[in-house]
């Protein structure tokens, strides 16, 4: 059910939009925590697009390219400032390609 200008109900939006220089800077945030959690160090890390959630805060599902024809997409939790602001790391999803569309997980 879309709710019109590319959001769904529920706050998700459900047309991805290529990435800019702030979600670029959370990826960068959570770099580290990604790694950890996938297991393997990624010399590239370049966000390419996302889609968002509004809940308490934000939810981010980020299309990272990794190298070569490899991505993951990143669940990422944007605190309200109430909340003390900052970001972290929900999930990540491993073994992506720039064609899998960008789903909530």
């Amino acid at each position: 059910m879309s709710c019109g200008k590319g959001k769904m109900c529920g706050g998700v939006s459900n047309v991805p939009t290529e990435a800019d220089e702030k979600i670029q800077t959370i990826c960068d945030g959570v770099k580290a925590a990604a790694e950890e959690k996938a297991g393997k160090k990624y010399e590239v890390f370049k966000a390419k697009s996302y889609t968002s959630q509004v809940v308490a805060g934000t939810n981010y599902f980020i299309k990272v390219h990794v190298g070569e024809e490899d991505h993951v997409h990143l669940r990422v939790w944007e605190k309200l400032p109430h909340q003390g602001s900052g970001t972290e790391l929900s999930a990540i999803q491993q073994g992506k390609s720039h064609s899998d569309p960008i789903e909530h997980f």
